[in-house]
């Protein structure tokens, strides 16, 4: 069954700093026409810092769409053609000061197929070296330094709630007990 719609005409409606919004008029399979409503993203990485093996680094900022104070991972938007790990490695000294020498992939996903083109990629962090953060004018973020098991407790309770963070979180959680499942066995 051919399930793949076919772009008629790409329709941009509005070209911002960080996301485009285009209605594109598109041609279903079964030969009706539709309009999808997305908004065009060039991707983000995002970066779970380990001080040491219980200890990590968030970031506090208030979140304007939401108008909530969010906990979360320091994380940025992909320039264009820029490489993820470029990326976080800018991100991490920029929101708390932390260089770090080892980077570990974790995941890549679309945080939202039904209206963004968004790839977000997840790294670990390891091996960190402080020194003074640089946030952008336009970014308000505070360091966060807490145990991991203090920050899983957290989503659990439903205070931490930002879609990277989770993930970060529930994928480091999952990897770990399988760890120490395994050292009990032995």
């Amino acid at each position: 069954m051919i399930m793949k719609e076919k772009l008629v005409k790409k329709n941009l409606l509005h070209k911002g700093k960080a996301v485009d919004f285009y209605c594109d008029d598109v041609m279903l399979p079964n030969k009706h026409m539709s309009k999808r409503e997305y908004l065009g993203h060039p991707g983000a990485a995002a970066v779970l810092p380990f001080l040491d093996e219980r200890l990590i680094v968030l970031v506090k900022q208030y979140r304007y769409p939401i108008n909530e104070i969010t906990l979360e991972l320091p994380a940025g938007k992909l320039e264009k053609g820029e490489n993820p790990l470029k990326a976080i490695r800018r991100e991490l000294k920029e929101e708390t000061g932390y260089k770090a020498k080892t980077f570990q992939k974790m995941i890549s996903f679309y945080p939202s197929t039904t209206f963004s083109t968004e790839l977000l990629h997840i790294y670990a962090a390891f091996d960190l070296t402080e020194g003074k953060s640089q946030p952008d004018v336009d970014e308000i973020v505070n360091k966060e330094i807490l145990p991991i098991g203090e920050a899983i407790d957290m989503l659990f309770a439903g205070k931490i709630r930002d879609c990277k963070t989770v993930i970060a979180l529930l994928f480091w959680h999952n990897l770990v007990p399988f760890k120490l499942i395994e050292e009990i066995n032995k």
